[in-house]
């Protein structure tokens, strides 16, 4: 059995159209190609714009078995779920239904004449070979020319495949990052994404109880010990939902944040900083003021665990944070610099938006407004200690994480500090939890459940 010829480039617009679902409503563009079968685009806003936050884009692979059928042979059909939920999320990106990629691109028949020989214990690989094909025979030119156009040749690709951002460089696409889709493995295809992760490449898969809650879902139960932590610590912030604000600080014993020199590096130890990084995780944009992005020159980025980089939001009224930072120029995640109206400021990587400045501020509220009509409904304001205080007494936090290090630094950078009440009556109380993360003590605040229920005091 020979392999099926690759499918010729060249994708011409033919039709154009509006497509009402479950995730919101998109145009949909109809293309020729793929000898004849078609592609079709789903679009959400506007994906040609000169903004520096590229497009969430979404190349996926025809499969009927997956996306019409619901299989859970593969992860298809949830892939593409998903990537609909999180374009919709966002209110812009496309998503590229590439026809004639069925089977890695050895068509319907043939895919399933593999899947018999998996029946037989094959992998999906030596299937495809057994059979005369190649392990993938999919081809992307004619999607990536259908990105160019639509005007996204900068894009953010949802994808767990390395090879694909790669081939679709070589047809002019440039992919700034790349993110997996927050799908988890069943039973039923555990092995076959193993495969494509040992031999082709793939990603590498989350660990169990910690990937259902970065997708979003809080899991029954947890097989281990060590799940049981994670699902004990984090549960209750997904359960919090797709709009939550959190905060979070790591202080010494005496309030302070910082010495008076500015310095704060390693203020707190190790786990309260895979604490830190797990709540980053957890969201969809990280807060900063830019008084920290200036004494701290901060990534914001998610390393410490396996997880998705939140998108960096600095608040920045007057233009202080310097052109070089490393969050405005290392394109590892897309970055909002949020700007007074006036304030003129360099070009760089990040995206620059303004707001209206009220004595030298923003108002906490008009930047969660602005932060939610972007999809960005999961925010994690970390910090400093104003920017957190801000929310804070604007009655704006529904968790708020304190990690106390049991040092004393004696004058520095204060931490929390709001308007309070005269007497301890009336001082800000709330349900707590703690934790012990190594010699720091963390204590997370309720603080939605105070403004429900009234003081816990």
């Amino acid at each position: 059995m020979s392999a099926v010829p690759l499918p010729r480039d060249g994708a011409r617009r033919v039709v154009s159209t509006t497509l009402p679902t479950e995730h919101g409503v998109f145009e949909m563009h109809g293309y020729d190609g793929a000898e004849g079968l078609g592609h079709v685009a789903l679009v959400m806003g506007d994906v040609a714009a000169e903004e520096d936050l590229a497009p969430l884009v979404r190349v996926h692979s025809e499969c009927l078995t997956g996306d019409a059928l619901g299989s859970f042979r593969c992860d298809c059909g949830e892939q593409l779920s998903a990537a609909l939920h999180e374009i919709a999320l966002e209110g812009r990106g496309v998503l590229v239904y590439v026809r004639g990629h069925e089977g890695r691109g050895i068509g319907l028949l043939a895919k399933l004449e593999a899947y018999a020989l998996q029946d037989a214990g094959v992998d999906t690989v030596d299937a495809n070979l057994a059979l005369g094909y190649p392990a993938d025979a999919r081809a992307y030119g004619e999607a990536a020319e259908i990105l160019h156009d639509l005007g996204a040749r900068r894009i953010r690709l949802m994808s767990s495949n390395p090879d694909k951002s790669a081939k679709l460089a070589e047809h002019g696409i440039e992919v700034v990052a790349r993110r997996r889709l927050p799908v988890p493995d069943r039973p039923e295809n555990a092995f076959y994404l193993t495969t494509k992760r040992m031999r082709m490449g793939h990603d590498d898969a989350l660990p169990g109880v910690w990937g259902e809650l970065v997708a979003g879902r809080v899991p029954a139960a947890a097989p281990s010990a060590e799940d049981a932590d994670l699902l004990e610590r984090y549960g209750p912030l997904v359960a919090l939902g797709p709009v939550a604000t959190i905060a979070q600080l790591g202080q010494s014993a005496d309030g302070f944040i910082a010495a008076r020199s500015g310095d704060a590096e390693n203020i707190t130890g190790e786990e309260d900083h895979e604490h830190l990084h797990r709540l980053r995780a957890l969201v969809d944009a990280v807060v900063v003021g830019g008084a920290t992005v200036v004494a701290d020159d901060p990534r914001l980025t998610v390393r410490a665990v396996e997880g998705p980089h939140p998108v960096r939001v600095v608040l920045d009224p007057a233009g202080r944070v310097p052109a070089g930072a490393r969050v405005l120029t290392d394109g590892a995640a897309p970055t909002l610099w949020l700007v007074g109206g006036s304030v003129e400021v360099p070009v760089t990587r990040a995206e620059v938006l303004r707001l209206p400045v009220t004595d030298g501020r923003f108002d906490p509220a008009a930047v969660l407004d602005l932060l939610h009509s972007r999809g960005l409904g999961r925010v994690l304001v970390e910090g400093g200690g104003r920017t957190v205080s801000a929310f804070l007494a604007a009655g704006l936090l529904d968790r708020f994480s304190l990690t106390v290090a049991p040092i004393l630094i004696g004058d520095g950078v204060p931490g929390i500090r709001f308007a309070g009440s005269d007497r301890l009556a009336g001082a800000l109380a709330a349900p707590t939890r703690r934790f012990v993360l190594g010699t720091d003590v963390c204590t997370e605040f309720d603080l939605a459940a105070a403004r429900v229920g009234g003081s816990s005091r």
